[in-house]
C-alpha cells in the first residue's frame, strides 16, 4: 500500500539530496549508484488509469550486474524509462550518482543520458545509411567529449573490442543481427558511461549469438561497469549478479545469485 504522500506524488525525501540507502544486499558498501524510491507510473487509458509500476523502492550499486525479469506486462520496460528518463513519473524520485533524475527538464535529461548511460535495445536501431563505424562515431560527437579526430579512434577501439573491427566501412544491413547487436553495445560505449541499460538484449538472436552477447556484458562487469538487463527469461536472469522479479508492477523476489 502506497503512503499518502507517495500516492499524491509528494516525495518523503528533500529534494536536493538522495534519500538514505535501502538495506545493503549481500554486505555491499558504500552510497548506491542508482536509488529509487516510490517509483509509480500510471497511464491513462479508454478503459479508466492504468498502474504499471507500484511504488518501487530499489538501489543498485556500482558493479552491479542486475537481471531484472517478470512476464510481459510486469513492469519491466516501464522501469527502465523512468530509470533512464525516457518517460516521466506519475510519482517517487530516480536519484543516479547524487543526481535527482525526476527532477530534469528535457534538455538537462538528454545530456545526462548521452554522457551518463549507454542504452542496449532488442531492436539494434543502427542508422541505416552510417557505416559501423560512424554508428558509434554518432553519440560521441553529438555530445562532444572528445578532440577533432579522437572519436573515429575510439570508434575504432569499441570495434576491436567486439571483433567488429575488419567491418568498420559497412553499413549495418551487410553484417548480420548478431553483429549488430554487438555494434549497439559498443555505441552504446561509446561515452565511457557509468550504466548500461539492455533491455531483451538478446531477444532477437539465436542462443550461440545470444551467449557472445551474456560473455561481454561478463567482461564489462570485470572491467568496472554497472549492467541492468531485462528479460523475460528467468534462465538468463541467474547469469547476472542478483535477480529482481517484476509481477504487476511490484518488486515480488530478490535473490544474489553469484
Amino acid at each position: 500500500m502506497l503512503s499518502p504522500e507517495r500516492a499524491n506524488g509528494r516525495s518523503l525525501y528533500a529534494q536536493n539530496a538522495p534519500p538514505p540507502p535501502l538495506p545493503c544486499p549481500n554486505g555491499c558498501s558504500g552510497e548506491p549508484l542508482i536509488r529509487l524510491r516510490g517509483v509509480v507510473k500510471r497511464y491513462r487509458t479508454a478503459a479508466g488509469d492504468f498502474t504499471a509500476l507500484q511504488g518501487i523502492d530499489l538501489d543498485v550499486y556500482a558493479g552491479e550486474f542486475l537481471g531484472i525479469y517478470g512476464k510481459s506486462g510486469a513492469g519491466k520496460t516501464t522501469l527502465i524509462n523512468m530509470l533512464t528518463g525516457v518517460d516521466h513519473l506519475s510519482a517517487g524520485e530516480v536519484w543516479m550518482d547524487g543526481l535527482p533524475i525526476h527532477n530534469m527538464d528535457e534538455n538537462k535529461l538528454s545530456l545526462w543520458r548521452g554522457r551518463s548511460l549507454g542504452i542496449i535495445y532488442q531492436s539494434f536501431y543502427l542508422m541505416p545509411s552510417l557505416s559501423l563505424l560512424h554508428n558509434i562515431m554518432l553519440p560521441m560527437d553529438m555530445c562532444g567529449l572528445y578532440r577533432r579526430g579522437q572519436s573515429e579512434e575510439c570508434a575504432m577501439e569499441l570495434l576491436r573490442m567486439v571483433e567488429l573491427e575488419d567491418h568498420a566501412h559497412k553499413l549495418p544491413s551487410a553484417i548480420s543481427g548478431g553483429q549488430q547487436q554487438r555494434v549497439a553495445i559498443a555505441r552504446a560505449l561509446a561515452n565511457d558511461p557509468q550504466l548500461i541499460v539492455a533491455d531483451e538484449p538478446t531477444g532477437r538472436l539465436d542462443s550461440v549469438t545470444a551467449e557472445i552477447i551474456l560473455q561481454i556484458f561478463v567482461s564489462l562487469i570485470q572491467q568496472g561497469k554497472t549492467i541492468l538487463m531485462v528479460t523475460h527469461d528467468a534462465g538468463l536472469a541467474q547469469r547476472v549478479s542478483r535477480t529482481l522479479q517484476l509481477t504487476d508492477g511490484q518488486i515480488t523476489d530478490q535473490e544474489m545469485t553469484l
